[in-house]
Formats: C-alpha cells, sequence, structure tokens
C-alpha cells in the first residue's frame, strides 16, 4: 500500500512540493517497494520450502504473515525511534537489519529459522524503513501530497515485477538458499534510499533585533511552561475519525493481503508451470503501477479531496468484489482477468490509505497515529494469511480463501463508510493544504463532533464560528499587548541609551576641563621657571664685570708702570 506524512518537523517550515523532495519521493519508492513486495514476492519460494522442510501452506503461510505483522507490529517503536534520533539514522539501521535477516535466512536448516531471520529481523528492517520515508515524505509536500502518495506507492507494483520474476530465476539458477543471499544483498539499497532523506530546515533569515528578542521570550516561555512532548502521542485515541479509521483498516488487512499471496499456488495447483504462474504477480503489479499514481490525482482534485475518506471505501470495495469474483476462477484467462481487476484496486486502496490517516488527524500527530493504526492492524495481518492457509489445508479449495478476503475487505468498506457518514460531521469548507498549518486543531474539533438533530445543527455550527471568532480575537489582543509591551521596552531601552549617552557626554567634558587646566598649571609652572632663570643670570651679570674691569685696569697700568721705570733707569745714567 504505500503513503505519506511527518513527525514532528522544524516549527513553520513550509512543505517545498518540490525540490530536494523529489529525491526524497525515488528514496521513498523504493522503500516502499521493499517493504510491500518482499512479502509477496517470497511466496515465489513457498512451494521449495514445503519440499525442502516438509510443512503445509499454512505454514510457510506464516513467512509473508510475520513480515507483514513485523513492519506493523513495530508502528510505535518506530515512531518513538523517528521521534528521538531522527529519520535517516533509523532507516539506516533499518537497511542493515533487512540485509542481515535474508543472509542468515540463507542458512536455516528448518522452517523456524526462516521464521526468525526472514520474519523477524527482515521485518524489522523493512519497517524501520519505511514509516520514516512516509514521515519524510510528507515533511516535503503538502499540496501535492496525493500525487506524491500515489507516486510512492507506486514502488510496491514495480519492486513486485521486478522481484518476483527475479526470485523466479534465482530459484532455478540458485535454489532458494542462494536467491535468498542476493536479495538480502538487494536490500543494502535501503541505506542508500536513506541517505537521500535529508532533514527539512527553515531558510535562514536576515537577524533582527525584535525577531531576536521574539525568540528570547519564546525560549523563555518554553522553559517555564511548556512539558516535554511524549514520544507516542495517545490522545490521537480521543479523536473519533482515527478510532472509525483504525477499526475499518484492521478489518481490511484480513483480507487485503490474501490473495497476491496465494495466487501464484492457486496457478499452480490448476496444473500452470512455475513461470507462468509467477506472471500472475508481474500482471498484478504491472496495473497496480498505474493505478496507484492515477488514484493520487485523482484524489488531489478539488472536488474530491474533501470526499477522500468515501474514495477510499469505494476503493475497498471494488477489491472485495473483485476478490468475491475471483473465487470462482477456474482457468488461467480467468486469473488473469483477476489479477487486472485486483491491480486497479489494490493500486486505489493503496494511494489512499495513509492520504485519508493524514486528512483525520493531520501533520502535528502523524508520526505517532501512523505507529499506532499500523500496531492495530499487526494483530489482523498476523491472523488474515495464516488463518487463509489453515481454511485451505482443511478444504483443499481456493475459492473459500478469496471468498473470505472479499467479504473481509467489503466489510471494512462498509463500517469506515457507514460510520463516517453517521458520527462524523461533514466539513463543510475546502481542506486543501491548510491541515498542513496551524490551523488543524480547531477544524478537527469541529469536524470530529457528533451529528445532532437538524433544528440543534445550526445552533453547535454558530457556535463553533463563535468559539473560533473568540479564539482569533484573543489571538489579536495577545498580539496588541506583546507589540504594546515591546514598544515599551523599545522606549525604556531608547532612555537608558540616552542617559548612557548623557553620561558619556559630561564625563567627556570633565576630562577635557581636566585636561585644560593641567595644560595652564603646566604653562604657568614654565613661566615661572622662566622668570627664576633670568633672575639667576641677573645675579651673577655684576661680579662678572668688575672683575673683568678689574682685569683692564690692572693691564693698562702695568705699561706706564713699565715706561715710569725705564724713564728713570735712563736718567740714572744720564
Amino acid at each position: 500500500m504505500g503513503g505519506v506524512v511527518v513527525d514532528e518537523g522544524p516549527g513553520g517550515v513550509k512543505a517545498p512540493d518540490g525540490g530536494w523532495g523529489w529525491a526524497v519521493l525515488s528514496g521513498c519508492f523504493v522503500i516502499t517497494g521493499f517493504s510491500y513486495a518482499f512479502p509477496k514476492a517470497v511466496s515465489v519460494f513457498f512451494k521449495e520450502l514445503i519440499r525442502e522442510f516438509d510443512v503445509g501452506y499454512s505454514d510457510t503461510a506464516w513467512i509473508s504473515s510475520i513480515l507483514l505483522a513485523m513492519l506493523y507490529g513495530t508502528g510505535p517503536l518506530c515512531s518513538v525511534l523517528v521521534n528521538r534520533y531522527g529519520c535517516r539514522p533509523v532507516m539506516m539501521v533499518g537497511g542493515l537489519f533487512a540485509s542481515l535477516g535474508m543472509i542468515l535466512s540463507s542458512f536455516s536448516t528448518s522452517i523456524i529459522h526462516i521464521y526468525l531471520s526472514t520474519g523477524v529481523i527482515t521485518g524489522l528492517g523493512l519497517a524501520l524503513n519505511f514509516q520514516p520515508s512516509l514521515i519524510m515524505l510528507n515533511r516535503y509536500f503538502s499540496e501535492k501530497r496525493p500525487l506524491a502518495n500515489g507516486l510512492a506507492a507506486a514502488g510496491s507494483p514495480v519492486a513486485l515485477c521486478c522481484l518476483s520474476p527475479l526470485g523466479q530465476l534465482l530459484q532455478y539458477q540458485y535454489g532458494w538458499r542462494g536467491g535468498f543471499l542476493i536479495l538480502g544483498g538487494l536490500l543494502l539499497n535501503c541505506c542508500a534510499c536513506a541517505a537521500l532523506m535529508r532533514p527539512l530546515v527553515a531558510p535562514p533569515k536576515p537577524p533582527q533585533r525584535e525577531d531576536v528578542e521574539k525568540e528570547g521570550k519564546e525560549l523563555e516561555v518554553e522553559k517555564t511552561q511548556s512539558k516535554p512532548k511524549p514520544l507516542l502521542d495517545f490522545s490521537v485515541f480521543k479523536d473519533r475519525g482515527f478510532l472509525i479509521y483504525t477499526i475499518a483498516a484492521s478489518i481490511m488487512v484480513l483480507g487485503l493481503f490474501v490473495p497476491p499471496v496465494f495466487v501464484v499456488s492457486y496457478a499452480k495447483e490448476l496444473g500452470n508451470e512455475d513461470t507462468k504462474s509467477a506472471l500472475l504477480l508481474s500482471i498484478l503489479g504491472f496495473i497496480d503501477i498505474f493505478a496507484r499514481p492515477t488514484c493520487g490525482i485523482i484524489a488531489g482534485l478539488k472536488w474530491v479531496r474533501p470526499r477522500v475518506v468515501y474514495l477510499f471505501s469505494f476503493a475497498m470495495i471494488f477489491n472485495g468484489c473483485t476478490d468475491l469474483v475471483g473465487s470462482q476462477a477456474k482457468d488461467y484467462p480467468s486469473l488473469v482477468v483477476f489479477c487486472v481487476f485486483f491491480g486497479i484496486s489494490y493500486g486505489m486502496v493503496g494511494a489512499l490509505q495513509f492520504e485519508v490517516l493524514m486528512a483525520i488527524v493531520g501533520t502535528e500527530k502523524f508520526s505517532s497515529a501512523i505507529g499506532l493504526v499500523l500496531l492495530m492492524e499487526a494483530i489482523a495481518v498476523l491472523v488474515g494469511p495464516p488463518g487463509a492457509g489453515r481454511l485451505l489445508d482443511a478444504t483443499k479449495n481456493y475459492m473459500y480463501v478469496f471468498l473470505l478476503a472479499g467479504i473481509e475487505v467489503v466489510l471494512a468498506a462498509v463500517v469506515l463508510a457507514t460510520c463516517n457518514f453517521l458520527f462524523i460531521r461533514k466539513k463543510l469548507s475546502e481542506p486543501a493544504a491548510e491541515l498542513e498549518n496551524g490551523t488543524v486543531s480547531a477544524e478537527m474539533e469541529l469536524l470530529n463532533k457528533p451529528v445532532p438533530a437538524e433544528e440543534e445543527e445550526e445552533e453547535e455550527v454558530e457556535k463553533g464560528e463563535k468559539e473560533v471568532k473568540e479564539m482569533k480575537e484573543k489571538e489579536v489582543k495577545e498580539m496588541k499587548e506583546e507589540k504594546e509591551k515591546e514598544e515599551v521596552k523599545e522606549m525604556k531601552e531608547k532612555e537608558e541609551v540616552k542617559e548612557m549617552k548623557e553620561k558619556e557626554e559630561v564625563k567627556e567634558m570633565k576630562e577635557k576641563e581636566e585636561v585644560k587646566e593641567m595644560k595652564e598649571e603646566a604653562f604657568e609652572k614654565a613661566k615661572e621657571d622662566e622668570e627664576d632663570s633670568e633672575k639667576k643670570k641677573e645675579e651673577i651679570r655684576p661680579e662678572s664685570v668688575m672683575v673683568v674691569s678689574e682685569e683692564v685696569e690692572r693691564f693698562l697700568k702695568e705699561p706706564e708702570e713699565q715706561n715710569g721705570a725705564l724713564l728713570s733707569s735712563s736718567e740714572t745714567r744720564l
């Protein structure tokens, strides 16, 4: 079947509806193919396993049943792991588990070993790939989700067309042990698909002051008021639509997988060759390839999408009636016609199953809802194919097996359509992609109210509109109050900045005055020093002048004295 949708992704991130989403879609296509085609493709080896281990049809049917049970029953575990560690790491580990289980089963010496290796280990690995891939696909698609659902779900018939002939060829060439070993290596491609599941993050925005303050407030509020979100949200059981869907899906699974599991053995029982019998699965898968995308396109139409639940019910009725008519097939051409119509109806169911669940619970709760739904369906999966196998062992007639499967699927369609009509109020507005965003809670509360009498219905509609209006007014009022608080805070910040500037200006003025005073003091001090030096010069100058004058007088007197002495000597001589 296959479908799409999301764990708790980054809040406020809009689904791109394209871009890298197409790479995610391709990975989901492969994962869906492996997850749903393997339980059917393994049925090609049932005849050899019956001969090898001397067991009955019901014993070999347990292999496919356990595979599907693990795929469904580990849903809550997958939800917890995805919400805790993210999609990509969980899918990487799942790919390794899926491959390991098939490799170990090639060394099995009893049917119990195959139950544990192929059924449990490979089933767990496929489950750890399947559910996260749906979650990632829904994160990348919103308006185009029905189309993405159909394209991803088409991976199942494509893989079935390839794996069934491949399994038959491997059985002839290498035996069932060699075939299991090669299929185990093929499952390592799940790890490559996991690498494509890039987490979707919000585009970076230029940082603004208001945004930073707002984010700070939100973080403070979350730390003080918010409670940690549980890894598995059981509040979905309060949703009446979810309960109806879960019951109907569980009944549907009882018979949905029975015909693909037994149609090959049915053809062999009628005397057809093994290769010719295995071709029936390829025909079924080939028709299914085109049915799923086509149904996804139809489900995305504006008029059809609000009524997708009823389209899903029609698909189940179509599938169940095909089983009822196919039970009367007596030759190979009849089985071919059966596979054609079963492929169409089976493709419709596969394309719509998780689209309906997404429309009921919304994006936020889908990661928990899908895990809980798969857990409930696991019980039916464990009963369906093995119960049909026991019926076949008891009656030795495939007609009763196909009749039982058809009745179960038709019953599921009746339950879903009737309960939805009686207990779920019809939503008047077009859902479109608004369910992907923040309007889910109020709208789903109105959607899930019980239908009152005609006189009270209008009152409840008015009451609901009034509640929505009051909620909007309250939100507007809160936004105004927050805006006023932000304005007051901005005013206070501006005043604080102004006071800081004034303080800085006063400080600068004081510093300038101090510098000026220091300069004046330095100037006065320099002036005083200059005056002191001049005074000292004046005090030293008279003494030096007197000394010089005495020396000059002395110098002048010496020649006169010498001349006088010469004259006196000359006179004495005379």
